[in-house]
């Protein structure tokens, strides 16, 4: 059973580990015209060790927030506030295509995750249905 619910514990974190990269992409996306705005991404790290109480072995967390260091776009607009003499402004390094692409795989990656739990769910479900009788 406690395997069962080790499972369910290790799905759980996958989620919320999807569930907070989707948000770092909706700010992306939010923020693609923003003037000077940097990409954020994150990497997730997994607890190999007991030491962390709150989460078991194997389980993902998100890693720090980084900005992409790529470089920005350089956008032609003499009449934008913050041309340069030259009548260019430092844009985004955000791409949607890669940020669409992102949004997609944690979505399905938040999916299997979910399926997952509810398959750990169902098993100890009827595990305790069985022990009951």
């Amino acid at each position: 059973m406690s395997d069962l619910l080790q499972t369910m514990s290790l799905a759980a974190s996958g989620m919320q580990a999807q569930s907070s990269r989707l948000r770092l992409v909706s700010e992306n996306l939010a923020n693609a015209d923003t003037p000077g705005y940097r990409r954020k991404t994150a990497a997730f790290e997994t607890v190999m060790a007991r030491h962390d109480a709150t989460r078991p072995p194997g389980a993902v967390h998100q890693g720090p927030v980084q900005l992409d260091q790529s470089e920005l776009k350089r956008i032609y607009d003499p009449g934008h506030p913050l041309a340069d003499p030259s009548g260019h402004y430092a844009g985004s390094n955000v791409d949607m295509m890669i940020e669409v692409a992102d949004a997609r795989e944690a979505q399905r990656s938040y999916e299997a995750n979910l399926k997952l739990f509810d398959q750990a769910r169902k098993m100890s479900a009827g595990l305790l249905e069985l022990l009951r009788r």
